[in-house]
């Protein structure tokens, strides 16, 4: 229950922050290859395919940023073309808060049970209106892109993006750049599962590939190897204590020594992530 008491809060302060001072955030756009763009504001990133056939972007950060995108992917289009496809990586509200603006034009995709949280959130609109198991292929503007769906990890409704022709890759909250992750626990998300993941997601992406972090700057293979080799050596460190009895409390004042200080953040610093690691072990 404290546990559980805890994720909820902790999704509640994140929104809070996000939204303290978004009047004043800027979103801001960077080529990455071929015709997508990654998108820089608060929340997830957004990456975005822009050509004549239309507009699809990953996820769509918190509504009332929704203008600031659009005016942000109009910039990037000359024909001012409406967004025609949104993909949301998972159900979190910084992934999916503007769903119900774009939803005016865009068909919203997604693995069923993001479709399933956020009806369970009590939101009627801006649901995804084409839902998946494993994944679906979309053909736009002479890009392939592959939407695949991974087993638990994240959450229970990760998906990642492949733009095949651009070898791009938006790989949602499966990779938070040169920091600790979150891990929904609560909702279906696991360490161990979220491991695996990366570990599939390493044997499919190639040396060349650009990699378009949930949160974070844009990276590469090489950032995601880095991001694996801490989530491991630090669940060793915390499993370790674990086995000599340390209660979570003492493994927090113990604390995952100085090499891995530089990777917490607002959000999940080391006292949180020590939490999630304890939890899963």
């Amino acid at each position: 229950m404290r546990r559980r008491l805890f994720s909820v809060l902790l999704l509640i302060c994140h929104a809070c922050v996000a939204f303290d001072g978004l009047a004043n955030i800027e979103i801001k756009s960077q080529w990455v290859s071929g015709k997508v763009h990654i998108l820089y504001g608060s929340g997830g990133n957004i990456g975005a395919l822009v050509g004549v056939d239309g507009i699809l972007i990953i996820d769509d950060q918190f509504e009332p940023l929704a203008p600031q995108i659009e005016k942000e992917l109009n910039r990037l289009d000359s024909q001012n073309k409406r967004v025609s496809y949104i993909v949301n990586t998972h159900y979190h509200g910084d992934h999916t808060g503007s769903n119900s603006y774009f939803a005016k034009s865009a068909s919203i995709l997604a693995h069923e049970n993001v479709r399933k949280r956020l009806a369970d959130k009590g939101q009627s609109n801006g649901l995804p209106v084409i839902t998946y198991e494993q994944g679906v292929k979309l053909h736009i503007d002479d890009e392939t892109v592959h939407v695949k769906h991974l087993a638990s990890g994240h959450t229970d409704g990760d998906s990642v993006v492949y733009f095949e022709q651009a070898n791009v890759w938006h790989l949602g909250d499966l990779l938070f750049e040169s920091r600790f992750p979150y891990i929904d626990l609560q909702n279906g998300g696991s360490v161990s599962g979220y491991v695996q993941n990366i570990r599939t997601l390493l044997s499919l992406i190639d040396d060349d590939a650009k990699i378009i972090p949930g949160h974070g700057r844009l990276t590469d293979k090489s950032g995601l190897k880095k991001v694996l080799t801490m989530i491991e050596q630090t669940r060793q460190l915390v499993a370790k204590m674990k086995s000599d009895g340390l209660t979570e409390r003492q493994c927090i004042a113990k604390g995952l020594g100085a090499e891995w200080q530089g990777w917490n953040w607002t959000f999940i610093n080391e006292t949180k992530w020590i939490k999630t690691l304890y939890a899963s072990i």
